[in-house]
């Protein structure tokens, strides 16, 4: 008995990424974030026994890279075709193989002609990746990048890896879309690295930033390797080669069109400089970064400066300010607490993090105190990348009378 065309579809998409029907459970409930689906279920896709709801179409669709509304269209038709079995029992046997996906090594013109052809055809042996499906493993490495603002490493890992995959499933067929699908795979490998390093998996963070120079390399797009060394320098192995990685950075951010990146590798320059007691220096390349950012709009350049928002740029202000002890601190903490607003924005947890660091390391203790407590509360109900690290900052600057406080911070560490 013939199978239905989409249950062929579903088959092959998962087969095009190299999947076992393990395999594609998992990837589909790493973009759900939910444990729900089986290889049983995948399975019952496969043989037409079962068409997946729109909902679940979604996940497929993010897990497998391609665009969402061929696949809507052909799971209404296919549900269509289960209605129209109980009244026809003969169908048409030449009609079954023009619908058929991998009925042969050709897809016809007449099926080439409607959507779910289009995307056989992109997905078929040997084809070319087409740019609607490139756009959507592109946007959502975007997506990514913003979802960091307030996901925790934990929760974002599996999604992140997912997408990893499926963009590289997709760059052997990528054609003319080549390298700006290398660029969104080094954009996830970095990303995917920053969340291992907040794990503390810092060998796989490191395996993961080299991917993403290599692909900055063989895109021939400096401001890719930025981005690895920016998030690497966090983990230096001492101050000096983190301002050593941190001023190639800012080279490779040079020019027009990087003015958020250039913003923050300088303003990371300028945190790095001032803890290796390079006052002047330090205030120099936060002069630079904030400059930079006057002429920057981390909303329309490369995907991952999205997290590079005025409230990350005042927080990088604070941590200098902070560490040299700088009288314009408390100037410079009372209008990042009136940009943060009473509902607190994207990346607000991490200018609470780094102004209650400020404050204690600047010496504003009991404001300091009051901040951690705000930041204590905010972590746990708004979790982010760094969070970890923020709270054990926090809890060793806090004074003895703030013991409970810095116990909670230190257990909020280890989670």
């Amino acid at each position: 008995m013939a199978v239905d065309p989409f249950a062929e579809l579903l088959r092959h998409l998962r087969r095009n990424a190299n999947r076992t029907q393990d395999e594609q459970a998992a990837a589909i409930n790493a973009a759900s974030g939910r444990a729900t689906m089986t290889r049983r279920e995948v399975n019952r896709y496969e043989k037409g026994a079962n068409v997946p709801t729109d909902h679940t179409l979604g996940n497929i669709a993010l897990a497998c890279g391609v665009p969402l509304e061929p696949l809507l269209r052909e799971a209404k038709a296919a549900r269509a075709r289960r209605r129209e079995k109980n009244k026809a029992e003969a169908e048409d046997l030449d009609d079954v193989k023009r619908r058929t996906l991998l009925g042969g090594a050709v897809i016809g013109a007449a099926a080439a002609a409607e959507p779910w052809g289009r995307l056989a055809y992109a997905l078929s042996k040997g084809s070319k990746i087409d740019a609607e499906s490139a756009g959507v493993l592109i946007d959502h490495a975007a997506r990514l990048h913003v979802d960091e603002l307030n996901e925790s490493a934990l929760s974002l890992q599996s999604r992140v890896e997912a997408h990893l995959d499926a963009i590289t499933a997709a760059l052997p067929r990528a054609g003319t879309h080549e390298r700006a699908l290398t660029i969104a795979a080094g954009e996830t490998a970095a990303l995917a690295g920053w969340i291992a390093w907040d794990l503390g998996e810092h060998d796989k963070a490191a395996s993961y930033y080299g991917v993403t120079s290599e692909c900055a390399k063989k895109a021939g797009h400096p401001p890719l390797r930025a981005l690895a060394l920016g998030y690497a320098s966090y983990g230096a192995p001492s101050p000096a080669k983190a301002l050593e990685m941190l001023s190639q950075a800012a080279q490779d951010v040079r020019g027009r069109g990087n003015a958020t990146a250039a913003a923050w590798a300088l303003g990371r320059y300028a945190e790095e400089a001032a803890q290796s007691g390079d006052d002047a220096g330090a205030l120099r390349a936060l002069d630079q970064a904030k400059f930079a950012y006057d002429f920057a709009d981390h909303t329309s350049e490369q995907a991952w400066v999205r997290f590079v928002t005025p409230y990350r740029m005042d927080s990088l202000t604070l941590s200098v300010y902070g560490e040299l002890k700088r009288q314009e601190l408390t100037t410079t903490a009372d209008s990042a607490v009136e940009r943060l607003g009473g509902e607190l924005p994207e990346s607000g947890v991490v200018v609470l993090g780094d102004l209650a660091s400020a404050l204690l390391r600047g010496g504003d203790v009991d404001r300091g105190a009051y901040v951690a407590h705000q930041f204590a509360a905010a972590a746990e109900s708004k979790p982010n990348t760094m969070g970890r690290q923020r709270a054990q900052a926090i809890a060793a600057g806090l004074p003895d009378a703030e013991h409970d406080l810095a116990s909670h911070l230190l257990t909020f560490a280890t989670l």
